[in-house]
This record gives C-alpha cells, sequence and structure tokens, in this order.
C-alpha cells in the first residue's frame, strides 16, 4: 500500500510540473482544444486566408499529457514456461502517463521548426511481452517506473507551392495555420516519428485520442523504423497534385533490434518508405485510398535460418544476424459514412523472414473499424468507436516459435497450436471540459501470441486526455 502511494504522489507531480510549464509557455491565443478530428470532408479550396491567421503567428505552443490506466484479469493457459516472453495468466494492472510540449516558430517564409520535448513514466503489464497486438499503445519497449524525459521530436519543414488552388491548413499540434497551394512539395527533416508522415489514418492512429491497441495505431505489419521510444532521425519528400499525394522517406534505423541507438550510416543501414494516396469524395464525404510500402536494410537474423541452425535445440537469432533486407505493403481504404462519422479497412503484409525489429511481431494483418462524433446525442466533444483486427504471422516465424524461439515481445517456448491472434476493440471519449477527455475502453484479445492454448484475455482501460 505504502508503495502505491509513492507512485500515485510521482504520477500526479509529474503532470502538475509539466501542466504550469505549459501553461506559462501557451499563448492565451492558442490552438483551441478539440474533440480528435474526424475527417468528414475533403478540404475545400478556399479563395484567400486571411493573413492575421496565415501570416500573424510567428510562435506556436501547445502541451498535452495523457494517463492509461489498465487492467487484465486473470486468463485461462494450458502452459506458462518459464523464461519465456509470455502474457502472464494472473490478474495485473499497469499504466502509462506522458506529457509532451509542442513548440514551434517560423523560420521564413513556408518554413516551420518544432521541437517536442517529451516525459513518460510505465508499469507494463507482463514485463509488455505476450501479444502481438501490444494492449497500450503508449507503451514504450524501454519505459519504466521512473519517469524518463527526452526529446521526441526536433524537425523543420519547408514547404513549395507549386500553383493550383489555395487550400486552408488549420493549426494543430506541429502545424500552423496557413494558406498552401493543391500543388505543393514540402520537406521535412529531422527527428521525428516516421508515422508522422506516413500511413495518415483520421480514425485510428493516435492512441492518446483514439483506439488504444498498438495495432491499431498503423498498420500491424508496417516494422517501421524507429528507436524502442518509437521517434528516429530522417528525411522525407511529399509531392501534393489536387487530390493524390506522394511520399518518399528514409529514416534511421536501430543499431539492433529493439533498441535505442540509432545507427547513423543512412547508406549503410536504412529504413525506405513510399505512399500514394488519392484523396475523393462520395456524396460530399471524404474518402481515401491509400499504399504504403518498406523496405528495411538492416542487420537481422531469418527464422529458417535460425531454425535450421538449432541442430533440435532452441534457435538462438543473435547467432544469425546479418545484413538482409525485410519489405512490406499496406491498403487502407477510408472513409465517412456521415459528417460526424467514417469508417476504416486495412490490410498489410511482410515477408516475414526477418526477426522483427522495430515495431510489432505481425506479419499479416487485417483491420476494420468505425468511429463517430456525438453530434447526434448532443454530445459534439465526445467520440465512439469499435475495432476487429486479426494479425498472422508466416509460416517461418511459426516454426522458429515452435522450437522455443523468443522475439522481443512474444514466444511462450513452444507453439503447439497456432492461430490468428484477434482484436476487439471498443471506447468511449467523453469531453469532460474543455480540453479533457475520459475514456472508457475495453478489448478482447484472442489467441493472444498466436497461441490457441493460451487466453482468451481482456483488457478494461481508463483514459484521461489533456490538450492546452
Amino acid at each position: 500500500m505504502k508503495r502505491r502511494r509513492v507512485r500515485i504522489r510521482i504520477q500526479l507531480s509529474t503532470l502538475a510540473m509539466l501542466g504550469t510549464a505549459a501553461l506559462t509557455l501557451t499563448p492565451s491565443t492558442g490552438r483551441a482544444a478539440d474533440t480528435p478530428a474526424l475527417a468528414t470532408e475533403l478540404p475545400e479550396p478556399v479563395s484567400a486566408v486571411p493573413e492575421a491567421t496565415a501570416k500573424s503567428e510567428r510562435f506556436l505552443a501547445g502541451f498535452q499529457s495523457t494517463y492509461i490506466w489498465q487492467k487484465k484479469p486473470a486468463m485461462a493457459a494450458a502452459y506458462t514456461l518459464p523464461n519465456a516472453n509470455s502474457l502472464q495468466p494472473g490478474s495485473e494492472t499497469g499504466y502509462t502517463l506522458s506529457a509532451t510540449v509542442f513548440l514551434g516558430a517560423r523560420l521564413w517564409k513556408n518554413a516551420e521548426v518544432f521541437i517536442n520535448p517529451e516525459v513518460i513514466q510505465a508499469v507494463n503489464i507482463s514485463d509488455l511481452h505476450g501479444l502481438g497486438g501490444m494492449s497500450n499503445s503508449e507503451n514504450q519497449k524501454g519505459g519504466r517506473e521512473i519517469p524518463t524525459l527526452y526529446m521526441a521530436r526536433a524537425f523543420i519543414r519547408q514547404t513549395f507551392s507549386l500553383g493550383g488552388q489555395p487550400v486552408a491548413i488549420d493549426a494543430a499540434q506541429n502545424q500552423f495555420a496557413s494558406e498552401v497551394g493543391s500543388r505543393r512539395l514540402v520537406l521535412t527533416a529531422g527527428l521525428m516519428s516516421l508515422i508522422d508522415v506516413f500511413d495518415a489514418n483520421p480514425y485510428a492512429h493516435d492512441g492518446r485520442t483514439q483506439f488504444i491497441n498498438w495495432a491499431l495505431l498503423s498498420h500491424g505489419a508496417f516494422d517501421f523504423a524507429a528507436d524502442t521510444r518509437g521517434y528516429t532521425w530522417g528525411i522525407a519528400a511529399e509531392y501534393f497534385h489536387q487530390a493524390w499525394s506522394f511520399r518518399f522517406g528514409r529514416y534511421l534505423v536501430p543499431k539492433e533490434s529493439n533498441g535505442m541507438e540509432l545507427d547513423f550510416n543512412l547508406f549503410a543501414h536504412y529504413g525506405d518508405n513510399v505512399e500514394v494516396m488519392h484523396g475523393h469524395s462520395l456524396r460530399g464525404l471524404a474518402g481515401q485510398i491509400r499504399v504504403v510500402g518498406f523496405r528495411n536494410y538492416e542487420r537481422m537474423g531469418a527464422f529458417a535460418e535460425a531454425a535450421d541452425s538449432a541442430a533440435g535445440g532452441t534457435p538462438i537469432m543473435a547467432s544469425v544476424r546479418r545484413n538482409q533486407a525485410k519489405y512490406g505493403v499496406g491498403l487502407a481504404v477510408e472513409q465517412a459514412f456521415h459528417r460526424d462519422g467514417g469508417f476504416f479497412l486495412h490490410g498489410s503484409w511482410n515477408d516475414g523472414r526477418t526477426e522483427a525489429y522495430s515495431f510489432a511481431e505481425i506479419e499479416r494483418s487485417l483491420a476494420a473499424g468505425a468511429t463517430m462524433k456525438g453530434q447526434r446525442w448532443h454530445r459534439p466533444g465526445d467520440a465512439v468507436g469499435a475495432a476487429w483486427v486479426m494479425n498472422g504471422l508466416s509460416s517461418e516465424h511459426r516454426r522458429y516459435l515452435a522450437l522455443g524461439g523468443l522475439g522481443f515481445l512474444i514466444g511462450d517456448g513452444q507453439l503447439l497450436r497456432y492461430m490468428p491472434e484477434q482484436i476487439l476493440e471498443a471506447y468511449y471519449a467523453a469531453e469532460a471540459s474543455r480540453g479533457l477527455w475520459v475514456t472508457f475502453d475495453f478489448q478482447h484479445i484472442a489467441n493472444p501470441a498466436y497461441n490457441a492454448d493460451r487466453g482468451p484475455v481482456n483488457f478494461l482501460s481508463v483514459r484521461l486526455h489533456l490538450e492546452i
């Protein structure tokens, strides 16, 4: 009991300290904190954006803090072997607490720079093991109970207008209100999250405001370049041409699987990413179709080589690591069905030959879901969502796990009955006051870590999210 009281004091003192700092840094004319946006209509061309809106703000400041508490009741498990990366069968609780300061400045025409100091504190359920789609996307593989302060983002963005009709861009976190051309080139370079640029799903992309499960943060099989906190250095180019957009980026990868230290030789090891997106309007409601592809070149081990070299014993991935490539692709369809809501359908695949390096131990994934804002029940700041995910593994990865091999997230010491992992998640986010949301979330996960001899397991979550 004494330890719990100390833990709560640490969480609240951290939040209070960063909230005070943010209030000091945030001007009274800063960005309004509205409920998470749903892209239900295509951006409308405008004849002009008022000059006071587009050019008057030289600096931008904001703040967010998110607390996610989770409880996992006891689950069934035919076996739990020692020294395995299993989800523990007993009842557990855990939490994450993050806080971020968003600071931005205009440098010269169409050039902006942003920095995001961030702190996180966490108690991970089962030491963050035992699931392909982890139950809390705020969890970091290096998260711990002692608050850790670091720089999440530090990047510059330059926009080159190439003509076309003017389009208004609203202010947001790490984004100034501005007027841009429907034809433009945007270059972004520095420290960021790769999915700040790629795979921008308006309905399932942010565990702080939308779905909480890791597999709904991005394509499940998208092993995007990142350190253990989810950030990396890189450069991306985006070309917008009316309803089309094209993206390419090269990013640093960790020196080792699930590593914090990045390899700064962009020509030796790297993650290349491409994306093509087309926006459309269906009965006046916005939709988009997006294809994203990646190719990572890293020093990693192959499942088949590790299994073959085990000679009847337990395969060791570290013994077969060498320079090789992993590639994959994801397809996304997103469509507003009402001015207040929309749905998404995602499918992703990677070659499944080599170990997961940065994201999740998922090699095939299907996901579908929908969200809606609360205007219909006179709660415009609220949002409700439901989603289904099915994750799978390659045959090489299944064989590796069956022989007792471990990944950085999964591995039960044996895999006698493989089954795809299936996730059902539903949430209701209620706007308690302006800038503060309380979310109640439920997840049901069958075949955790692809093991039909374990689970199903449920997760109950309460999320507090503050924006200033």
